[in-house]
């Protein structure tokens, strides 16, 4: 393990054994609302509401890295604590080969939506629980059933189904091919024929390039293309690394493609 104190976050580095260990899930577990899930690494964001949880948290690290390292507990702790108020970063050092976790999806309406897990996954069920928070109706181990009866909780439905990396594991979705049907069905576009899952996923990753929500109109794709295409073209780009020229330009055809894609069925 290495702790770096920087001004503005403090930065653990570590391995999957420390992460799992019961303190520091119980930590990330009760912090799972103010916490930001990477590739490889959690963020966690200050809550007033758990000071003292987060305050135990940062004694009970600094005895366990000053006897690691054979430091002074007292001044350590001292360092750490001042530092409270930042924003906490655990990064795997170690990293285990990437696992697939399957989950399913299915709306029952335009109301509610299920999401299960195929095997209990603790880690990704944080990160679930923690995305979704006031919009979980109900909840196991290894299940969340959601109220998405509203614009702002389907928007939020759609981010969270974007992302698929949560440490080391990479999230599998599958949806039955009426999950739009039933879902979005006041909007004419999905009239038309049935998407099989993979096209599903496809169709909501395209609807996020273009950061519209699933369903808008050819105007609000159009306006919305117009506007990240002005910023993405790889013409605009001037004395940048390669890195970025490549990047611009993998966007810039994404939304290409996106665009391409979504005015056909609106």
């Amino acid at each position: 393990m290495e702790i770096v104190l920087q001004n503005n976050l403090i930065l653990i580095r570590t391995d999957f054994n420390t992460l799992n260990q019961a303190w520091v899930r119980s930590f990330l577990t009760k912090h799972a609302k103010n916490m930001l899930f990477l590739p490889k690494a959690v963020l966690v964001f200050q809550n007033q509401s758990y000071i003292d949880s987060r305050k135990n948290f940062l004694e009970r690290l600094s005895s366990y890295y000053a006897k690691k390292h054979d430091l002074s507990e007292h001044f350590f702790k001292k360092s750490l604590l001042k530092l409270t108020d930042k924003p906490i970063k655990v990064e795997l050092i170690s990293m285990q080969d990437i696992q697939d976790v399957s989950v399913e999806v299915y709306a029952r309406d335009k109301y509610t939506v299920d999401i299960s897990l195929y095997y209990p996954n603790d880690w990704v069920m944080s990160f679930l629980k923690g995305q979704f928070g006031i919009y979980i109706k109900e909840s196991t181990d290894s299940s969340i059933t959601l109220d998405v009866s509203d614009s702002r909780s389907k928007t939020t439905l759609e981010r969270v189904l974007n992302k698929r990396n949560v440490l080391h594991y990479e999230i599998e979705y599958s949806y039955d091919s009426d999950f739009l049907r039933r879902l979005y069905g006041g909007f004419s576009i999905f009239d038309c024929d049935e998407h099989e899952g993979g096209n599903i996923e496809k169709m909501m990753r395209f609807y996020n390039v273009l950061e519209c929500p699933v369903g808008a109109s050819l105007e609000t794709l159009k306006k919305s293309y117009r506007k990240l295409v002005r910023v993405y073209h790889p013409d605009r780009i001037f004395h940048k690394s390669p890195n970025m020229l490549d990047h611009y330009t993998q966007k810039f055809q994404l939304l290409q493609e996106a665009y391409s894609a979504l005015k056909i069925v609106s």
